[in-house]
């Protein structure tokens, strides 16, 4: 790892979380069996073209799945159907978080950069446990704005009081990486391509 490296910021989903197979979200394999709801229509009425809003903390999680629950006639309540997808989502990959474990070792400063909005992030913070595992949970909920925004970026530097070479990112979105490079970040695109080169990225 370069020396003047003073943090490194995780994305958390696809990253930490190796909740995408393939690019489909593996969570959701058997959510018609279990709660009657295609993948399809969970897609169309909360993954819609209002969603960056929610991700962003402009609109609340709550309130965007109630309205699709009442307009396609669910009868299943917010609360469940969330606490169903945060249960199902928590699909922790052993290899990245190790890696992020042995870096704390190393007296690295850790944080998660994350496009999450508030709720999700909460979890990730306090259910799954990423609060001890890390100093700061970064979220485009809380901060305002989404991945790859220069904003979300300066947030992070800021809050830190770190400037940009002396952050890495580790980000699964190409967009994300090539945002974060262009304001003087590290960044290190993670695939299945590249994955196993995390490590030695890293100097573990």
């Amino acid at each position: 790892m370069h020396q003047k490296l003073k943090a490194i910021a995780w994305d958390f989903d696809g990253v930490l979380n190796r909740n995408i197979v393939n690019g489909r979200f593996v969570w959701a394999d058997s959510l018609q069996d279990d709660l009657g709801i295609s993948l399809r229509d969970l897609q169309k009425g909360i993954f819609d073209d209002t969603f960056l809003d929610v991700i962003s903390g402009k609109i609340d999680l709550k309130i965007h799945v109630q309205r699709w629950l009442e307009a396609s006639n669910h009868k299943l309540s917010v609360g469940a159907l969330l606490e169903y997808w945060f249960r199902k989502d928590d699909l922790k990959d052993p290899y990245t978080c190790d890696l992020l474990d042995r870096m704390n070792v190393q007296g690295v400063q850790q944080v998660i950069a994350t496009n999450n909005e508030h709720h999700r992030a909460s979890y990730i913070e306090h259910v799954s446990g990423f609060g001890d595992r890390v100093s700061e949970i970064f979220s485009s909920g809380r901060i305002g704005h989404a991945k790859p925004e220069t904003a979300f970026f300066e947030h992070v530097s800021n809050s830190l009081d770190l400037a940009p070479q002396q952050l890495l990112l580790i980000d699964d979105s190409a967009a994300n990486v090539a945002a974060a490079k262009a304001l003087g970040w590290h960044a290190y695109h993670f695939t299945d391509a590249t994955r196993s080169g995390l490590a030695t990225c890293l100097g573990l």
